[in-house]
């Protein structure tokens, strides 16, 4: 498999570069639309299967230079199975390296849910108060260990590293600190593993209805919802 993905990497660079002609496509999916203005980075794929402290101390760092972002872009359209849509509004984009600069992962941070019952409870909120303080929340709406790493214990590793730094990043790049995240993790697909490892809390299941659902017709995956308080006293700090 990764074979095969080496080299369909490369067929699709010769092609961009219009070195040679791939064949039509039999059929086009949702994340080729959604994906065909994301230019694809040649990348290695060579299976990375060390030891965590091998490749210790990770680098972890913002993707925000044009190189850096073209790379967290081309990862997640190819490799995350909700792809890559474009970010709106407050949003913060990380890269994971090792020690010799290899990418390892990357996880996007963005706006939260507006209404979610087990976290508004678990954080004491009312209508009021939620609506004045959701931008002190924010979602890792995209988690991604690249498919060819298999390194044991790195993803809640990395959980923990961002979770020390991200209140520090959002307060330089927003001029506000985030004080919890959340996360949902989609039921009978993932386990929640790495989640549960890095501590953070499963407070509930989400319903399955959409963000849009106004009528309560349109289903989609339940899921478990994760949150993770960045300070000890977060529930007094976002009811104030």
């Amino acid at each position: 498999m990764l074979k095969d993905m080496s080299c369909r990497n490369l067929l699709l660079k010769l092609e961009k570069q219009e070195l040679i002609k791939l064949p039509a496509r039999k059929s086009g999916t949702n994340n080729a639309k959604r994906n065909s203005s994301i230019a694809l980075v040649f990348h290695s794929t060579l299976p990375i299967t060390d030891k965590l402290k091998t490749l210790t101390p990770l680098k972890l760092s913002l993707a925000e230079d044009k190189e850096a972002l073209g790379l967290f872009k081309c990862f997640l359209s190819a490799y995350h199975y909700l792809s890559f849509n474009g970010t709106v509004g407050e949003n913060l984009k990380y890269m994971v390296y090792d020690k010799d600069d290899r990418p390892l992962a990357c996880l996007l941070f963005g706006s939260c849910a507006w209404k979610c019952a087990p976290r508004d409870s678990f954080i004491g909120w009312d209508y009021a108060t939620r609506g004045k303080n959701l931008s002190l929340v924010t979602n890792n709406t995209r988690f991604l260990i690249l498919p060819w790493v298999n390194v044991k214990h790195l993803a809640s590793h990395v959980l923990a590293k961002v979770a020390a730094r991200i209140k520090d990043d959002w307060s330089a790049k927003y001029g506000h600190p985030v004080y919890i995240l959340e996360t949902f993790v989609q039921c009978g697909r993932f386990k929640g593993t790495s989640y549960k490892a890095a501590n953070w809390i499963c407070v509930g299941k989400t319903k399955g209805r959409g963000r849009n659902d106004v009528y309560n017709t349109l289903k989609v995956p339940i899921k478990d919802i994760y949150l993770y308080p960045l300070v000890k006293r977060f529930k007094e700090v976002l009811s104030s």
